[in-house]
């Protein structure tokens, strides 16, 4: 039993943070007393050890920048505390520098601004598609779930016909415990299958690459000195980062802007998009946790973590940190300086950021440019997921421009 830090003069309650249904519902009032009492905390799993849970911004921003104490290299998700890591120093995400580099490297040239910004039109003919038909009664979930397709085929190849196939199995990736998605033999059995058909797509995705190369990121992985497995759990890396949390940005801030009577401030001044997509990001944060390893024994806000610790920081909650953000529950497209942390920090900092900004400011630009209001039609319904938070049903009237 890990002892509580000293100097708090209130221990909190005690806070489950590996438990979904906390964070199918709201999770910043946890985070919020954890921030103030208790900012590196230690979270028991049963049959599993445990946890560091760490909430304030400053430690979050240390763990994910100091890969010498705090290694990715057993497991980024909390789906894998208490289990080997099986693409350890093969996947960019499952490793440390100088190997990271080494597999990354040649990928981030690709996905640099400049690099993606001649993906544009494309992106920006894809959303128009998108939106398109909705008027009326529409849920803006189902309006918003092929977002990723804006970006996926152009940089992977990936036939916008496969797309509701891949939504399924990513869902059962990242939020298997989620009823809507969860298995008969419940969220190891769903973790599992969901893994194994995206394995398999992607596979077959890399052979037909062999067979037909495309000048895309698929080609550039398959060009590299990897096996087999290891090119497909890259291109599983890239898949998932780019396409889990995406969708859920827009949703969370256009439910923001309806609770608040805000959209059409939004919708008016087009000259701060920058500002607001980043806003965008802070406020949704939805890839809400990664992992790191203790290396040695450390100190980490003053509590003592032993080496082999599993340590977990939560991005949500370092995005409304109130040290750091003035107002952090307030969605502020004015809001400067915004060092958020959704795409994370330091080396592992989201290879797909530029495209991902790209895409959402295209979204945003083109959800102004074609509706004039939207109001709400029925409850929200969150995901039940522990690491991506998200909305998974919104159903809303659309009034057109």
């Amino acid at each position: 039993m890990r002892t509580p830090p000293c100097g708090h003069t209130r221990p909190p309650d005690r806070i489950d943070l590996a438990d979904p249904d906390l964070h199918g519902g709201d999770p910043h009032a946890a985070w919020r007393t954890l921030r103030r009492w208790d900012p590196v905390s230690w979270q028991p799993v049963p049959d599993r050890s445990g946890f560091w849970a760490v909430t304030r911004h400053l430690d979050v921003r240390t763990v994910l920048a100091d890969h010498a104490r705090f290694t990715s290299t057993g497991g980024v998700v909390l789906s894998m505390l208490g289990r080997p890591e099986p693409a350890q120093n093969q996947q960019f995400a499952a490793s440390d520098p100088p190997r990271h580099g080494l597999i990354r490297g040649p990928l981030q040239q690709q996905m640099t601004a400049r690099a993606v910004a001649r993906h544009e039109p494309a992106i920006r003919s894809f959303v128009r598609e998108l939106l398109g038909p909705a008027d009326g009664l529409v849920d803006f979930v189902s309006l918003t779930s092929a977002l990723p397709m804006a970006f996926l085929g152009p940089l992977m190849g990936i036939p916008a016909a496969d797309w509701p196939d891949l939504a399924r199995w990513v869902s059962m990736s990242v939020a298997e415990q989620d009823p809507d998605v969860m298995l008969p033999g419940g969220p190891s059995a769903t973790l599992d299958r969901g893994h194994r058909e995206l394995f398999a797509y992607l596979l077959d995705l890399v052979l037909s690459h062999r067979r037909r190369p495309r000048g895309d990121l698929v080609d550039l992985l398959g060009a590299m000195p990897l096996r087999a497995g290891a090119i497909v759990a890259n291109c599983y890396s890239v898949l998932l980062g780019g396409s889990a949390a995406l969708p859920h940005v827009p949703r969370a801030v256009l439910a923001e802007l309806i609770r608040t009577g805000r959209y059409e401030d939004w919708a008016r001044r087009p000259e701060r998009i920058g500002r607001a997509v980043e806003e965008a990001l802070r406020f949704s944060s939805p890839a809400g946790h990664f992992m790191r390893l203790a290396t040695s024994d450390t100190t980490l806000g003053g509590v003592h973590v032993a080496a082999g610790d599993a340590v977990v920081v939560w991005l949500g909650s370092a995005n409304r940190d109130e040290s750091v953000f003035r107002d952090p529950d307030t969605l502020d497209p004015d809001r400067h300086p915004n060092r958020h942390l959704a795409f994370g920090e330091g080396r592992h900092y989201c290879l797909g950021a530029a495209v991902a900004r790209l895409t959402l400011r295209v979204f945003f630009e083109e959800l102004f440019a074609t509706f004039a209001s939207f109001e709400p039609a029925a409850e929200i319904e969150r995901v039940r997921s522990n690491w991506l938070g998200g909305i998974k049903r919104m159903p809303i009237l659309a009034g057109r421009r």
